[in-house]
């Protein structure tokens, strides 16, 4: 099987961190961790899951990242960062390794959509339910959202936030965030649409019962004004997850802004298991 691409950040020998991209996302998204994985020895590799074959599929496709991993770290501890819709397919891998992993951070986690009434307040709420209720016409729209990033992505990036709230609002203002997160679209849509759909149509199916077998040291980190993924998943990630041992709220955060606020914490944390 061909090799999944992947960028690298932080230290050239330090302890590994997978990070896990959110949807639409790619590992442009993982630049903000670079110095700080180099203050605290972590080398933190981001797998680009939109060049994963279409074909591969539900667990078969956690398998094939599992096993990517399991290759490049060795037999190393391991540590993930889950973010936003990144977060469920990093739980879905955390099966897949059965207990292989030391650690998990997950930052603005999107929470199984049949775990609680979320999607009615989540800021995404048309795009889940056209991918939950009509496929195939997701699968247009995710098409045509493919057509903008690589045409007009800061239409595409304007349309996106949109409904930006907290600090969130700020970043959006910021040059070198609209910069990164152009180039994050662009990538995140370079090959085609499929692996962005894949994401988000496994992600809106029922997948609550799948977190029984996750049993990993978790740590979540959420913004209080999140509208992405609402702080009510917070909430509920601390009733789901039995080996979950911290949740921290960040007032005034939201969805991009906690992954900002929260990346130089998580280094510090991850460091400090070694």
């Amino acid at each position: 099987m061909q090799s999944i691409k992947f960028s690298q950040y932080g230290a050239a020998d330090g302890q590994p961190v997978i990070y896990f991209h959110g949807t639409p996302g790619s590992p442009d998204e993982c630049e903000i961790f670079d110095l700080h994985g180099k203050q605290h020895h972590l080398t933190i590799i981001c797998y680009d899951r939109s060049t994963i074959a279409p074909r591969l599929q539900g667990d078969v496709y956690y398998q094939c990242i599992a096993d990517e991993i399991a290759k490049k770290v060795g037999a190393n501890p391991v540590d993930f960062i889950g973010f936003s819709i990144g977060a469920f397919i990093a739980l879905q891998v955390c099966r897949a390794m059965s207990g292989k992993v030391r650690s998990l951070h997950l930052v603005s986690a999107a929470a199984p959509l049949d775990a609680g009434n979320f999607i009615d307040v989540a800021a995404g709420n048309a795009v889940f339910r056209l991918a939950q209720n009509h496929p195939s016409a997701f699968m247009w729209l995710a098409r045509v959202q493919g057509w903008l990033a690589s045409r007009f992505p800061g239409l595409l990036l304007r349309m996106l936030f949109s409904s930006a709230a907290g600090e969130d609002k700020v970043l959006a203002e910021d040059k070198t965030f609209r910069t990164t997160m152009t180039k994050m679209l662009k990538t995140c849509f370079k090959c085609d649409s499929l692996g962005y759909a894949r994401d988000i149509i496994a992600y809106v199916q029922p997948w609550k019962a799948t977190l029984a077998d996750v049993s990993t040291d978790t740590h979540i980190w959420h913004g209080a004004e999140d509208n992405w993924s609402p702080v009510a998943m917070a909430d509920y990630w601390a009733s789901a997850l039995p080996d979950c041992s911290n949740i921290t709220v960040l007032d005034g955060l939201s969805h991009y802004s906690c992954l900002h606020r929260s990346a130089p914490t998580i280094c510090m944390s991850i460091n400090t298991l070694n």
